[in-house]
């Protein structure tokens, strides 16, 4: 799909301009990554505000003895939310299942998540109606991160299709950073009362409520209207999409294309029970794949990733940074690298240099900080006396960011939606975020219990041995999926997973429509040849 564009209607000539209706669709749908942002920054910072700390009674000096309980009761605050996100995939089987549609299931995680907020804000001080909220909020949260991957990935070209999906981690990201900087703002200047955390934790509201109302202006995605059968409405979203008139003659030809090989797709618009769509997922043809997506979220998640995030505060300062204040800022800045990390990546290289360079890239800059971090640890504990040391392992934390954001923080997510056919997409991302989830709340709750009972060093031991791990596996596991089209993985999950790694696939972008032309016999040779030339296949 030539995603808006031109100038003329010719296939010799396509046209590059991004429509509005398609940069308002992309924008809209990408704030779904603000809720899991904002909770990993914002409201994991707020439970340190004095307010907050007075409201729901964290303070060490009443938990004298019992250092055990007051740990369980920072980290069951902190990972409620990732527990409801958890069950908020389930959910996601569920309304998948129903045929809800993307736009309209991303309406109601929204509200979920909205209203599971609000009750967090007003619970005031009463602990067991704040994890209710957590909870809540949380089956929003953690549905939103299934269905805004698959929505930007359902109208988005191949070629550009790692970026656009990419876009959600950017906002994601973003509002990380920017949660501990507001943090970090309202106690500096705001009496600690409960408006100090209630401000501090309302704030991703405002962008989210914003995007709500804008998406009763959007549609469905026409790939998913197609696999409905919806196919006069789907012509018409693509006509918005591109920015043509639905009578366009290229629009009609790259729809058709589109609808042929959608429908080729073993007939993705065929009704199917859910039970066997989980039959046809564990069958030899999409089994490997769905293990690989397994895989990512595995070492995702327990090469260190949310656990350290969730955590960077006390990681700076067992690196040695000294002072509430200062390592609150630490961890701001911490976040701006990871943002800036996933900018660089989804907007400069996942499109251009491919999905398998960066994540063997990052894998390895992982495990060589957790390498020097086990070793400084063992040998340096806290600040220790060797400043040189101490500044370098204050400076791996941040190439760990870089490592982190520019590998599997961003591409788990476009493996996840690029490898299923429509009909399975939704459930097989739904259930791949499930396993997300219940890895980030394990880790989330485990961090603190292996670095206290591991002296630290040991749990970077294991973060490293992940890593090292990961490298092999999804080394040899995971082909390249740059620039091949929705409906032509197929050709690269044909030999054994082990040599997945060298596997090929025709790279003619989807929305050139020539590959579909051509394998229907439509004698578009010398066009295709054409395009060749230009450099556009």
């Amino acid at each position: 799909m030539h995603l808006s564009q031109q100038g003329s209607s010719s296939p010799a000539g396509p046209r590059t301009r991004l429509a509005p209706y398609y940069l308002l669709c992309v924008l809209v749908i990408a704030t779904g990554g603000i809720p899991k942002g904002y909770d990993e920054g914002g409201f994991s910072s707020s439970i340190g505000l004095t307010s907050f700390v007075q409201d729901y009674n964290l303070s060490s000096s009443h938990w004298k003895g019992n250092a055990t309980g007051l740990a369980n009761r920072k980290g069951n605050i902190t990972s409620f939310g990732v527990l409801g996100a958890a069950c908020g995939c389930v959910i996601a089987l569920i309304l998948d299942s129903l045929r809800l549609g993307r736009l309209r299931a991303w309406r109601v995680y929204a509200v979920l998540w909205a209203s599971g907020l609000f009750i967090q804000m007003f619970s005031s001080g009463i602990y067991g109606l704040l994890l209710f909220g957590r909870i809540w909020g949380g089956l929003g949260a953690g549905g939103l991160t299934v269905v805004t991957p698959i929505y930007l990935s359902e109208v988005t070209p191949a070629r550009s299709r790692g970026w656009i999906v990419s876009l959600y981690m950017v906002f994601l990201l973003s509002f990380l950073s920017l949660g501990f900087f507001i943090s970090y703002a309202a106690s500096k200047t705001m009496e600690a009362t409960r408006e100090q955390y209630r401000v501090v934790q309302a704030i991703p509201l405002i962008p989210v409520g914003i995007a709500f109302i804008c998406t009763f202006w959007l549609a469905e995605t026409p790939r998913w209207l197609i696999s409905r059968n919806r196919v006069e409405e789907a012509q018409q979203v693509l006509a918005r999409l591109q920015g043509l008139a639905v009578d366009d003659p290229l629009l009609a030809e790259e729809f058709r294309a589109l609808q042929l090989q959608i429908e080729a797709s073993t007939s993705d618009t065929q009704e199917r029970s859910t039970k066997d769509l989980f039959r046809e997922i564990w069958s030899p043809r999409y089994r490997g794949r769905f293990l690989l997506s397994l895989a990512f979220q595995t070492f995702g998640q327990w090469s260190g990733g949310n656990g350290i995030t969730y955590y960077v505060p006390q990681i700076f300062q067992y690196a040695g940074v000294t002072g509430n204040s200062v390592s609150l800022v630490a961890s701001g800045a911490y976040g701006i690298v990871k943002l800036l990390a996933s900018t660089l990546t989804a907007f400069f290289l996942v499109d251009r240099i491919g999905r398998r360079p960066l994540f063997l890239s990052g894998l390895l800059l992982q495990m060589i900080t957790h390498i020097y971090m086990a070793v400084y640890m063992g040998e340096q504990p806290g600040s220790g006396d060797n400043k040189a040391a101490s500044n370098a392992a204050i400076a791996s934390v941040f190439i760990y960011a870089l490592g982190w954001s520019t590998g599997l923080c961003i591409l788990q997510s476009i493996y996840g939606t690029e490898m299923f056919p429509t009909r399975l997409r939704g459930i097989c991302y739904a259930i791949t975020m499930t396993v997300h989830w219940f890895f980030q709340f394990a880790v989330v709750r485990v961090t603190p219990n292996m670095l206290t009972s591991l002296n630290v060093w040991g749990a970077y031991v294991f973060w490293a041995a992940v890593c090292g791990t990961g490298l092999v596996v999804l080394g040899l596991w995971a082909p390249e999926t740059k620039r091949v089209p929705l409906e032509k993985m197929d050709e690269l999950f044909e030999g054994p997973w082990y040599k997945m790694w060298k596997a090929k696939a025709s790279r003619v972008d989807i929305d050139s429509s020539f590959e579909a032309q051509e394998s229907l016999g439509k004698g578009l040779q010398r066009l295709e040849v054409h395009h060749v030339e230009e450099g556009k296949v």
